[in-house]
């Protein structure tokens, strides 16, 4: 008919607290997204198919796989403070990352620092929310989220394009 069904968003929702967790996941739902949730960062790298290397013989940790994603997320948000890995990290890894770096990444924090605010936006960072996000932050993300689908589809036809002459170029 008129209107083209389309999937919604994927967000991936990093927080190690349970009950931010769930309100950032009641909110985003509620926005039509679609949610994954974990409870830390380096569980997101593992869901985006980035694994960290816990050899300690070798030099400090990195990431050394760099798979291609197994689901789409168009999204991550992520809390600062977290332990283990904090949001700020998390945020350098999916930076670093060729197949992930162009993904919005947005911080929340419940602490209003603003050298900590800077530093993220600086390195990064769509956005920073301070906790608790409301509806309203919530609506800040789809702009960043219709940027980051543009790209999406513009290393999609890329891709195709470079196959096709690989293709028709290859000897058979």
């Amino acid at each position: 008919m008129g209107i083209a069904s389309e999937a919604p968003f994927h967000v991936l929702a990093v927080d190690d607290s349970l009950i931010d967790r769930m309100l950032i996941e009641r909110l985003l739902k509620t926005s039509s997204f679609h949610v994954t949730a974990v409870d830390s960062g380096s569980k997101a790298l593992k869901l985006l198919g980035l694994i960290e290397d816990e050899q300690r013989n070798e030099e400090p940790p990195s990431i050394s796989l760099e798979a291609h994603q197994d689901i789409e997320v168009n999204l991550i948000i992520t809390d600062y403070c977290m332990p283990e890995m904090t949001g700020y990290d998390l945020l350098r890894k999916i930076k670093e990352s060729r197949s992930l770096k162009d993904i919005p990444v947005v911080i929340m924090s419940s602490e209003n620092v603003p050298s900590r605010i800077n530093r993220c936006l600086e390195n990064g960072a769509d956005e920073f929310f301070l906790k608790p996000v409301q509806l309203s932050d919530v609506n800040k993300l789809r702009p960043h989220l219709l940027k980051s689908k543009v790209k999406d589809e513009e290393h999609r036809k890329i891709n195709n394009k470079t196959r096709e002459l690989t293709e028709i170029h290859s000897p058979r």
